[in-house]
């Protein structure tokens, strides 16, 4: 349960680190310049007051990234112990007889013994 928990955190993180860089401003402008956009972004946190947010988000969430990053690792190895474990305390699988081939009753056209197959006659 808690395996999940963790792994839901850790792919929502990882969706809102993508977020965050591409949000981020490059050196030839940010991610509304890209697409025509003139500095409407910029007006709204000011010139610099968009790098400290998405620098500390993206601080926050990578940082978050690598610890659920870690906890994963640590919860898969223990989750498949225990189940090796459970697996070898288990009693092995009770295996039935092979079912028999030979038909019960020969056919009728097929010799019985070797004397019949000899001809008669003289």
């Amino acid at each position: 349960m808690l395996y999940y928990l963790v792994l839901t955190i850790h792919v929502i993180v990882s969706l809102f680190l993508i977020m965050v860089v591409l949000l981020q401003s490059g050196r030839s402008g940010d991610l509304a310049s890209a697409f025509g956009g003139g500095g409407g972004s910029q007006s709204v946190f000011g010139p610099r007051g968009t790098g400290s947010v998405l620098t500390k988000a993206t601080e926050w969430s990578a940082v978050i990234f690598m610890v659920t990053s870690i906890a994963l690792v640590i919860l898969s190895q223990t989750t498949s112990a225990s189940r090796i474990k459970d697996d070898a305390s288990a009693p092995p699988p009770v295996q039935s007889a092979p079912a028999s081939t030979a038909p019960a009753n020969p056919p009728e056209s097929a010799p019985a013994t070797p004397a019949d197959s000899q001809p008669k006659g003289n």
